[in-house]
């Protein structure tokens, strides 16, 4: 039972914080633009986020006659699905996780971002819409090229912790976080992070300019709100991988370990935000540029002066 009431929790968690980030990131970037926000909807705007749920609840889910019916269904559900499961081995504390025992579960979560690739690649071609098959072919460039830099930045954090469990990982922080000597690979977690999840200013996969609305042009009602939660769950998703791999997890003085988790992820969605509103979009070349010139011998950089530190300090 205790089980049972940890996968359910964790579940409508990770959906009711996708639901209130929506609010949260509309009332953050009216707040950096110097404008209200949504303010009509419940005091404060508060309800917004039924109003949104209502909406594509009720609008007309519409699917074009063109495109591959059993595919175009499915896609939706598989990014969702995807980025539902990598919840499984985030540790929320000591005793609150899934799976976070599982010694494999950085493997785990990168499989799934994995195979969150097929549902933005078969949404574009399935749509059998130039637009959309554009944005699909951007997004499963940029993803998986990015996933690489993603992997190679943790080589640092798994070489000094001995484990890919996600739990050890936490427990070898209790001196000090990985962020002060992985400083590099959370740069570069951080930024290949963004790309991961195609959000502003990596977007391009969405390009509003060139592309419509890119992989999901064709997408209305609940199907569109999956590939909309998808997105801000994916967002959530990576602070608390930051969270748990850099910045010490649960842990934290004073405060209950729940707390502090809640409180360290909560600070990056909002940073998230923030780079939404200060932040240009970069040209998609100019994206990948960074990734293979910049990012890849960064990380690799990371990799081997991690290694050697460990080997001087095994020989002393």
């Amino acid at each position: 039972m205790w089980s049972l009431l940890i996968i359910l929790v964790t579940v409508f968690g990770v959906l009711g914080v996708a639901a209130i980030s929506t609010m949260l990131e509309r009332r953050l970037l009216g707040f950096f633009q110097d404008r209200p926000g949504p303010n009509r909807v419940g005091p404060f705007g508060l309800l917004q986020v039924m109003a949104d749920a209502v909406k594509m609840l009720f609008k007309q889910d519409w699917i074009p006659p063109f495109a591959d019916k059993p595919v175009f269904l499915l896609a939706p559900v598989i990014g969702f699905l995807a980025v539902l499961l990598s919840f499984a081995v985030v540790p929320v504390t000591t005793t609150w996780s899934v799976a976070g025992t599982l010694n494999v579960g950085l493997l785990f979560v990168f499989g799934m971002m994995g195979l969150a690739v097929y549902s933005v690649v078969l949404a574009g071609w399935a749509s059998n819409n130039k637009f959309a098959l554009l944005g699909g072919m951007r997004a499963a460039a940029q993803m998986l090229s990015y996933e690489v830099f993603m992997g190679l930045s943790l080589m640092g954090v798994v070489m000094t912790a001995g484990s890919f469990s996600m739990n050890d990982i936490v427990e070898a922080q209790s001196k000090v976080w990985f962020i002060v000597p992985q400083i590099l690979g959370a740069v570069v977690f951080l930024l290949a992070g963004i790309a991961e999840t195609h959000r502003l200013p990596f977007d391009l996969p969405e390009g509003e300019n060139e592309l419509g609305a890119g992989f999901h042009t064709e997408y209305s009602g609940m199907k569109f709100g999956m590939f909309f939660l998808a997105e801000y769950a994916g967002v959530a998703l990576i602070s608390c991988l930051i969270t748990t791999l850099y910045l010490g997890g649960w842990r934290g003085p004073l405060l209950p370990p729940a707390a502090w988790f809640i409180l360290k992820a909560g600070f990056l969605i909002c940073f998230f935000i923030l780079l939404r509103a200060a932040l240009p979009r970069p040209r998609y070349d100019q994206l990948m540029s960074l990734g293979w010139k910049v990012l890849l011998p960064l990380s690799l950089l990371n990799t081997v002066v991690t290694g050697a530190i460990l080997l001087l300090r095994a020989s002393a």
